[in-house]
């Protein structure tokens, strides 16, 4: 009661005000999303992310060297293949010496450390550029699911660390992890994106990899970004499947959701601060409007409050540096 109680003693010093964070940022928060191409000395600036490249394997190999002597504990990889070799079964996706296992071996022999993170979704492999096998301009779930698991076991045995489905199909968390269990690979780790949500903040990743929808949109597997509730039922079923570690994405849209999950579950939790938050933050700061530095913080920071263990943004590299 005031005057006794007064809020703002403790706030009249930086050292005070330090001393009482409830929430902060370390490198080791972080999960660097990387987008790989074919080629040797390959760095193109994704036009709709500016900052953002694609890499090559040469390229992704210094890349990782210079995350992790930054801090960063963890790369999440996609990858964007030629319009030659989509099809719609995603028979690209299990080519052993595909982009995606070719680019896991790399960075395994050469930054062993670090964790290895991959996509597991057949978009960038579709030449429908959705994340299953259609028929008839519906996507298939139980095909689909085979193919994943399939996906899942190839890149556990290029040396991924932990394989993260994308895709929103029911039951595929399951499908991958009895792949992995009946194969030997026990220690590979399930990042599941539990609870992805049709959001129209992917558009510069969908330029990224070319993998805009040739038809409609995903919002018959994707979740509803209505529903609360709906994305506990997702997160639930995927962990009772196997999943060791639970998505959110994209992030501050729903950071309700986040707390929500937070509340209700006891394994870590990670958010995706997906390439429309990225780009419009980019944007606003060109134009002058906000200061990047204090406004990419304030949204990071909103996140790790809101409860993440761990946040796969593109603001790593950019944040690490600042707070250095």
């Amino acid at each position: 009661m005031y005057p006794q109680n007064r809020n703002r003693r403790l706030r009249t010093k930086t050292a005070l005000r330090n001393l009482v964070r409830e929430s902060s940022i370390s490198p080791h928060d972080f999960i660097a999303p990387l987008f790989v191409v074919e080629g040797t000395s390959v760095k193109e600036e994704i036009v709709s992310m500016p900052g953002y490249y694609r890499l090559s394997l040469d390229y992704i190999k210094k890349e990782v060297k210079q995350l992790y002597s930054m801090g960063v504990q963890a790369v999440l990889l996609f990858v964007k293949v030629s319009d030659s070799l989509k099809d719609n079964l995603g028979t690209e996706a299990l080519n052993k010496e595909g982009l995606m296992q070719r680019a896991i071996k790399e960075i395994k022999n050469n930054i062993p450390e670090i964790v290895i993170m991959t996509d597991i979704a057949l978009d960038p492999y579709s030449k429908y550029g959705h994340d299953g096998v259609v028929k008839n301009k519906q996507i298939l779930n139980d095909e689909t699911n085979l193919i994943l698991s399939e996906m899942a076991l190839s890149h556990s045995i290029c040396g991924a660390d932990i394989v993260a489905p994308s895709d929103m199909m029911d039951g595929r968390v399951l499908a991958i992890r009895n792949a992995l269990e009946k194969n030997g690979h026990v220690n590979t780790g399930i990042m599941s994106y539990g609870a992805k949500y049709a959001s129209s903040f992917y558009g510069p990743f969908r330029d990224a990899l070319d993998s805009n929808p040739g038809f409609g949109d995903k919002k018959t597997y994707q979740m509803d970004f209505h529903n609360r509730k709906e994305a506990l039922n997702e997160i639930n079923a995927d962990i009772n499947e196997g999943a060791d570690i639970i998505m959110i994405k994209p992030g501050l849209s729903y950071l309700d959701i986040v707390r929500e999950v937070k509340n209700s579950i006891n394994i870590p939790l990670a958010v995706y601060q997906v390439s429309g938050e990225y780009s419009m933050l980019k944007a606003a700061a060109k134009l002058e409007w906000i200061n990047h530095d204090e406004v990419m913080m304030e949204q990071l920071i909103s996140i790790k409050r809101a409860g993440a263990n761990m946040i796969a943004s593109y603001f790593a590299k950019d944040v690490i540096k600042l707070i250095s």
